[in-house]
């Protein structure tokens, strides 16, 4: 559970995911958005400033809620209906510090960072991540992430 870890601890580290442009083509018919600096590496290479297509930055986000079951390992999986769940809450903050060329490998760092209610009386725990790109000198993203805790039906 979430909550059992104290601010500033590690959750833990995800595998690595390696980015391909079928997955990048398969987010941009899913988000209806055909930008050539994605979906065309021709285009790419010839007018982009990345030497070929990257990934779009909200795949990346997206990415999280894998790498971050990847990281926490076993019991992630548990029965909702016993142990309660977390929702997505958003964020409190959400940078896209370096494009994700395609072809690279990405993996996420997860932290604690604290939890704190709302004045429905929910449960609000936030979570550091920073989504590493391969042999790369600066993260793909950082943030601060938040899930609602849903605790089992009585």
């Amino acid at each position: 559970m979430l909550s059992d870890f104290a601010p500033g601890s590690e959750i833990g580290v995800s595998d690595w995911i390696c980015v391909t442009q079928e997955m990048i083509d398969q987010f941009s018919a899913a988000t209806l958005d055909p930008d050539p600096m994605h979906v065309d590496p021709r285009w790419a290479v010839d007018h982009g400033p990345f030497d070929g297509t990257i990934a779009f930055g909200f795949l990346t986000i997206g990415l999280l809620t894998r790498m971050f079951h990847a990281a926490i390992g076993e019991g992630w999986g548990a029965d909702p209906a016993k142990v309660g769940y977390n929702l997505n809450y958003g964020f409190d903050r959400v940078r896209l510090v370096a494009p994700v060329p395609v072809g690279c490998r990405v993996r996420g760092h997860f932290a604690a960072a604290g939890e704190r209610w709302d004045k429905k009386g929910r449960r609000i725990l936030s979570v550091d991540c920073e989504v590493e790109i391969e042999n790369a000198p600066r993260p793909a993203l950082v943030a601060r992430w938040l899930t609602v805790w849903v605790p089992p039906a009585q």
